[in-house]
Parts: structure tokens; sequence; C-alpha cells
């Protein structure tokens, strides 16, 4: 991992002493994601303050054959982000707001800015920013563009992809590509932005994007008891029905997550309990907030009517509402109380959720007798988090020495149901050479074209998402 010397010298001019570091607990937090289920290492981390120098340093960085890993909150969950030999870019120091436009609904900011800086910005300017995720105080708009990341709202706003107005990027050779824009309509030839958007960092580094915003609306926000999962995706049906794109959210949770979240906070609570299998968190959002409760409540009524909902609550307060979703935000880490948690980002039709659900819960309980599956996610869309698990306490079976297994019965299955591996999470490292078998050849080889054609010594960030030849 030693850097030229040459390097190192003009990298130090051109940063400044606040710009670069080698200090070793920097390098190792750097170098470790935020769940620390793998390890990197990198020589060096680099932050430019600029566009500007972060073109010289990507420029330096080519003429010296120095490898690049961008890195922004260090979120991510695929070994996208996570260095390993590369030197770590960071933009955490490029987080400015260079332009807000209310009456074109849009934003432009660096990429550094977290996800919550864009959102209170939106809301300052009486707008609203629609991607909501768990790490929205840590995760960059760089890194969410970079990994086309989706959240809650997909159902009605789409994935990060389609709320991307514009970006500015820099290229391998260091060449800025000025593509910021407040436009919707712009037919000039291929729409790079979207090239860039969801290449985690193997094509460029987006420096700054211009992002659409929408009007303010209110919410009102349920929590319903169902059945089964079968029910749910009727019920999202109904739902859609009575309230067409106003449904913002649609989630989808099992009763043993809900009790595996009470096990390790027991300060939470079920907003209503039930001896059923499923709870969904539901949220329309309108202008007026009595318009998204009265239709809200209307779809309800008809739901628990025709039997496809057994109960419901419908949040009275804004602390109401962030209880249900403190609730489903909270799933993902409580899943530490088992010994083994085997994970999945998938995505399947949404009409096949339930016989998905179905085919591999049965697969899985009788290929490892006692693993426990938790599977929620966003049923709107489609998006299932998946996971195969086993209490702490249990000596057989041993999950953990079976993950590779598992992973490929849930992928394999997943694909049997017209699915993706990869719903919203990225490829990474993690996912990148199963996909070779998945993906068309003819794709495969376009990517590789893509990616030789631009970043032709290979130096950013090698390794993710396709590999070379």
């Amino acid at each position: 991992m030693a850097l030229p010397i040459a390097f190192l010298e003009q990298v130090q001019t051109l940063l400044g002493p606040k710009g670069w570091t080698t200090d070793p607990d920097r390098l190792e937090q750097a170098a470790t994601p935020w769940r620390g289920t793998y390890k990197g290492q990198t020589p060096l981390i680099v932050m430019p303050k600029t566009t500007s120098e972060t073109s010289k340093l990507v420029h330096l960085c080519s003429e010296h054959n120095v490898a690049i890993t961008p890195q922004g909150g260090n979120t991510g969950l695929v070994d996208a982000g996570t260095p390993h030999g590369e030197v770590t870019l960071s933009l955490r120091r490029m987080h400015g707001l260079r332009d807000l436009d209310s009456f074109n609904n849009s934003i432009t900011i660096e990429a550094g800015a977290t996800l919550r800086t864009v959102q209170d910005l939106a809301t300052d300017a009486d707008r609203f920013f629609p991607l909501s995720l768990g790490s929205e105080g840590t995760a960059t708009i760089g890194g969410l563009i970079s990994t086309n990341a989706g959240g809650v709202s997909v159902l009605r706003y789409g994935m990060m992809r389609d709320l991307l107005l514009g970006l500015e990027v820099v290229l391998p050779d260091g060449e800025v590509w000025h593509g910021l824009s407040g436009l919707r309509k712009n037919n000039t030839g291929y729409d790079l932005k979207h090239l860039f958007a969801g290449a985690e960092g193997t094509l460029g580094i987006v420096t700054a994007a211009t992002l659409k915003l929408f009007p303010k609306t209110a919410k009102s926000t349920a929590w319903i008891t169902c059945k089964a999962a079968g029910d749910i995706v009727k019920l999202l049906a109904l739902v859609r029905e009575h309230a067409g794109d106003t449904v913002t959210s649609f989630e989808m949770i099992p009763a043993n997550a809900l009790e595996m979240v009470r096990k390790e906070h027991p300060q939470i609570r079920d907003p209503n309990p039930s001896q059923h299998s499923w709870r969904v968190l539901c949220e329309i959002s309108m202008p007026k907030e009595n318009q998204a409760r009265s239709v809200l409540e209307t779809a309800l009524a008809a739901a628990i009517e025709c039997g496809l909902a057994e109960d419901a609550v419908i949040a009275e307060t804004l602390e109401q509402t962030q209880r249900f979703w403190t609730i489903r935000e909270t799933i993902p880490l409580s899943k530490r109380a088992y010994g083994t948690a085997i994970n999945h980002d998938i995505s399947v039709p949404v009409s096949r959720i339930p016989d998905f659900l179905d085919a591999a819960d049965k697969q899985l309980k009788r290929n490892y007798p006692g693993v426990e599956i938790i599977a929620f996610g966003h049923v709107g869309d489609g998006n299932l988090h998946f996971s195969a698990c086993e209490p702490a306490n249990r000596i057989t079976p041993k999950l953990a020495e079976n993950a590779a297994e598992i992973t490929h019965l849930v992928h394999q299955l997943t694909t049997e149901f017209g699915g993706s591996i990869s719903a919203e999470h990225g490829v990474g490292r993690l996912k990148r050479d199963e996909l070779i078998d998945i993906r068309s050849p003819a794709a495969t080889a376009a990517m590789r074209g893509i990616k030789s054609a631009l970043d032709p010594k290979n130096i950013m960030n090698p390794g993710r998402v396709v590999p070379r030849d």
C-alpha cells in the first residue's frame, strides 16, 4: 500500500494540512463500515474542499495510477465505500448549498451534505425533499446518488435517481462534467446523470447535485393489523383505489419483528396489540391534513369491512406518528439480539410477495430446522429485507456456517420469482460476482465497456459493481 513519494508531496501541497491525514485511528475508522461486518484498509484519507481541488486531486491519482474509493457517510451495506487498499476520498468537507429555487422546486447542494441537511433546507424554504431512511443524519447526498438509495417513500416519489435533475461529476482523468441543471425537460443526447446514479463511484466522483423539491404536504399515518401477507397486497390495492398516488409509504412488519423490537427496547409498545401475524404502516400525503385523514379513514373502513384488515389505528398527533415509525426504523438494529442474522436486500413483483415468502419460509425451515425468518420492508415497491436468524443461545443449527448456502437459496428463489437480489443497497463487492451469473452476458459486457471507456486505468473504486474481464 506504499504510495509514491512524489504523489504524497503533491497531494499535501494541493490540499493543505486540513485536506489529508494518515492518522491511524482515522484510517481505521474510514476502513470500518458502520456495521463492522468486514474490514478494509487505506493508506491515506484525502478531503478536498472544492470541486477544483477534487479535479486536481483525481488528475494526480490518474497520473500516478493511484486507486480511489470515494466515501460519504460510510453507511453502506454492500462493501462499496469501504477501501481495500485504495486511497479514501472523503467528501465530507464539501457540504455547501449552492442554490435553492423555490419556484423551480429545486436545490443544488454539494455531495458531502447529509440527507437531513437537505430535508431541513427544504423545510426552511416551505418545500419538501421526500427521500427518507434510517441513516439520514449521516448518509451524504453523494453516497445516496452513487448507490441510488431508496427509502420509505419510493412508492410515491421513486428512488434517488428519480429525484435528480442534474449532477456535477469529476471524471477519472480529473476532467469535470458540469451537468448541474434545474430543467425537467432536456433531451440533448445521453442522460449522463442516470449513468452515474447507482454506479457506486466506479465511473466518477459526484461533487454536487441539483435535486427535485416538492410542495409541503400533510400526512396521515395508520398502524394496521392483518392476518396474512396476501391480505396486505390486496390492502395496498384497495388503499390506492381510494387515495391514488397519494400513498407515500406502505410498510409490512411481521409480528415476530415487532416482538424482537420490544425485547430489545422494552419502552416500545405495539400501538394496537393483536395476535395476528402482520402489521402495516401506511402513510398518505395530501395538501390538507383533514383531507388525508378522511381518505385514509374511508379506505381503512372499507378494508375492515371486506376482511383485508382486522383493525387499524390512525395517528392523532405527530408524536404518535413518530412512535409508529420508530418501530419500523428500529427493526434492522434490533436483529443484534440474535446470534446470527443473515440479511438480504431483495425485491420481487408486489403481486408475488406472498408466494415468495411462503416458498422461502418452507424451504429454509426444511433445510435449517429452528431458523426464524424476519421479513419486512417496502411492500409498495416490492422491496423486502429478508433475514434468516437464530437466537444467540441456540447450539444447532449454526446458520453462520451455512451463510453462503442460505444466501444462494434466497437469491435463487428471488430470481425464480422474477425479482432482483439488489433492491436498494447496491452491489459493491458483496454481490458483484454473483450478479455475473444473473445478469445477461450482454448487460455485463455493456457495463464493462462503459467502465473501460470512462476509467481505462481502473482507478475509480475498482472491483465494485462489475469486475473487469
